[in-house]
């Protein structure tokens, strides 16, 4: 049975696209079956994916609708990797779902036998700790937490882990924080040190080793509607989302 991963963070720019699509690419390259849900009403992971963002069925039709998950995913070009689009529908979700009946778990509910056909399944949530969040939240098995290496950055992380002990007592106890993933670093900057240095000593067990540069192939693969590892497959992002996902997968 496959797990469900949601990369998430309230702040945005820290890469949690970046991160959902590049991971989901890399385990997909070692054979096994994954899927990436595009929760952000941007629809930035459906573009880097190669689909159009007003592609139907969505992410909006699985949490306002009554189309499952395993009914809207479809094939990307990069083998074994399939994705459920978002479109510009997904925006009025986060005004609609509190309307609903359990709306904290329509995801979950829509989720249904994607663990079993799916080794992986990464939810893009957007920048916010909205309806749309929440859902992911209460749907995944697994956090993981890009952060990007600047100070603002930590702030806003702290708002986060608190939002995600709420939720695990309340909506979600088996939810696990894989970890926090650093992204956006650049060693050449002693900003960038100094963030790397202070999420290491305040999150010790938590931070992931694998440190993800900023990088002119990560931020180009998307116009060209692929990951990096299609786009420029010996890069150093190509090799640290790789590392990244190996050891985001040894975590289980």
């Amino acid at each position: 049975m496959g797990y469900v991963y949601a990369i998430a963070n309230q702040k945005g720019g820290v890469g949690k696209t970046t991160t959902t699509v590049n991971l989901a690419a890399c385990i997909a390259e070692t054979g096994r079956q994954t899927l990436v849900v595009d929760l952000d009403p941007q629809c930035n992971a459906t573009v880097t994916l190669g689909l159009d963002r007003e592609a139907r069925p969505s992410t909006y039709d699985t949490l306002c609708g009554d189309v499952s998950i395993a009914e809207a995913a479809r094939p990307t070009a990069t083998d074994n990797l399939w994705v459920v689009p978002a479109n510009r529908d997904l925006a009025g979700a986060a005004v609609e779902l509190p309307a609903l009946e359990h709306s904290e778990y329509r995801l979950r509910e829509g989720l249904g036998p994607v663990r079993e056909r799916f080794a992986a399944t990464f939810l893009d949530c957007p920048p916010s700790l909205g309806p749309i969040t929440v859902n992911a939240l209460a749907a995944a098995d697994r956090v993981v937490v890009p952060v990007q290496a600047e100070y603002l950055a930590l702030e806003g992380l702290v708002q986060f882990l608190d939002t995600l002990q709420t939720v695990r007592r309340q909506l979600n106890p088996g939810l696990v924080l894989t970890g926090i993933a650093i992204t956006m670093a650049d060693d050449r900057t002693r900003l960038s040190q100094d963030v790397e240095h202070e999420l290491k000593e305040h999150f010790t067990e938590l931070v992931l080793e694998t440190v993800v540069p900023r990088s002119v192939r990560l931020a180009e693969a998307p116009s060209f509607g692929v990951p990096v590892i299609s786009h420029a497959p010996e890069s150093r992002g190509s090799v640290a989302y790789r590392a990244l996902a190996a050891e985001v997968l040894a975590r289980g």
